[in-house]
């Protein structure tokens, strides 16, 4: 999943999207890069980013929805947001799909709207809000409330006529929990996996690599892929990311490996079969 924020604050690459040709031209690069998916946004979720207006951020998010989608781009689009309103527009302008770091909490129409249009949806894990999430953030088990949570949103979603089938689940890495909070949530990740539903992972040049490793947020990519290929192990399924080529490359190379590991236990496991037979 590549990140396409049209914003002018998000942590990383905020500003440098703004305009939407140069929004459309990342998204592309991002596709060919090897993202299945675009996840668009126009109001930023960093630590402490104040909320924006509904109107502007479909200024800023429809435009470069309809210029991917009269482009052809090869990837399917996202909108990240959680307001209805804006669901509704980028759905009209082609987006298949909701990305609502609220989990359906902070406007609940979303809901129905998402369930209407048979799209797709990610619900994601964070506590409190952008604005306060990252204020002394505390779990007695973050694994298990978090699994808990996300139980509790898929159950809300699908009473509001949305297939389970249609739902991702993302743990929230960074919304609302320590580098410590994060690091048991990777460790831990195949407990969320076991409710049976995609997991979508969002690591990428976050500030908890940043205190691990002491770079920059720009230069934070060895710690973006690592954190991913070890998602990947743990059952991830999408893995939403910056910097696309490199971290495409990497879950290429480790899927092929698990696969090669796989075909090689099979052709063990036959062949002493047909011995002892």
């Amino acid at each position: 999943m590549g990140i396409v924020n049209v914003t002018p604050d998000s942590f990383s690459d905020g500003g440098l999207y703004l305009d939407p040709a140069a929004a459309v031209e990342h998204a592309l690069a991002l596709a060919r890069e090897g993202a299945a998916i675009l996840d668009v946004g126009g109001e930023s979720t960093r630590p402490g980013a104040d909320p924006v207006p509904a109107e502007e951020e479909l200024r800023r998010v429809v435009p470069v929805i309809e210029r991917l989608v009269a482009a052809g781009a090869a990837a399917r689009i996202s909108i990240d947001t959680s307001k209805a309103a804006v669901a509704a527009a980028a759905l009209d302008a082609g987006a298949t799909m909701v990305n609502d770091v609220s989990a359906f909490r902070a406007d609940p129409a979303i809901a129905g709207l998402v369930a209407a249009r048979g799209a797709d949806c990610c619900l994601m894990h964070m506590l409190g809000e952008p604005r306060t999430m990252q204020r002394d953030p505390h779990y007695e088990d973050v694994v298990s409330e978090v699994k808990a949570f996300l139980e509790e949103r898929m159950a809300y979603a699908v009473s509001a006529g949305v297939a389970e089938e249609r739902i991702l689940l993302d743990p929230g890495i960074g919304f609302g929990k320590t580098g410590a909070h994060n690091l048991e949530l990777l460790n831990r990740l195949g407990e969320i996996v076991a409710l049976g539903r995609p997991v979508v992972v969002g690591t990428s040049r976050k500030s908890f690599l940043g205190r691990l490793t002491g770079r920059a947020t720009d230069d934070r990519l060895a710690g973006t892929i690592a954190t991913n290929v070890l998602a990947y192990e743990r059952g991830a399924s999408v893995f939403r990311v910056h910097d696309v080529a490199p971290v495409h490359d990497a879950l290429a190379v480790v899927a092929a490996t698990v696969r090669a590991g796989c075909q090689s236990t099979a052709t063990r496991t036959s062949s002493t079969t047909s011995t002892k037979a």
